[in-house]
């Protein structure tokens, strides 16, 4: 089994990646239509004006399966920072080192941009993601009860400074 990670979009990303956020976010915290609906759209949105000078987007692929992702959003930085979405390994990546080669991707992306800034929302109880959001600099900016993802949950922004 051959792990490597891959830069830029590939056919089915966006199906895939859409299908890895469903199935785990609704077995964990009952995420339904709304979520999935929202992350495929959003994320088609994305690819539509991905620009990868400005923007990037990571694939883990085992023997050509996607099997985890991020993405970075550089289309506001200047402003607000570079967004990192989209963040997701398959539930039989989680523990071999996935999410951390993953983030390592997206930071150093960021670093080559001089994005000084980038943030993420996400929501409380995602113990082994925020370990790795605060092992890469992340910190706890704000939280708030919200359904933005189409369940009450306490989101949470997490935010990195260079």
């Amino acid at each position: 089994m051959t792990l490597t990670i891959h830069k830029d979009y590939i056919p089915g990303s966006i199906g895939r990646i859409a299908e890895l956020h469903a199935q785990y976010y609704s077995k964990l915290v009952g995420f339904g239509l709304p979520f999935e609906t929202k992350v495929a759209r959003e994320l088609a949105e994305f690819c539509e004006r991905y620009d990868g000078e400005r923007d990037g987007l990571w694939l883990a692929l085992q023997d050509g399966n996607i099997e985890g992702a991020i993405a970075i959003d550089g289309s506001h930085a200047e402003q607000d920072g570079a967004h990192l979405r989209w963040f997701i390994a398959s539930d039989k990546m989680r523990g071999t080192g996935v999410g951390t080669a993953l983030l390592n991707s997206a930071m150093d992306f960021c670093q080559s941009q001089n994005y000084d800034r980038a943030y993420l929302w996400t929501f409380e109880g995602l113990g082994a993601a925020r370990h790795l959001y605060e092992k890469f600099g992340f910190r706890l900016a704000h939280q708030q009860r919200g359904t933005q993802w189409g369940a009450e949950v306490n989101e949470q922004r997490f935010e990195r400074r260079a």
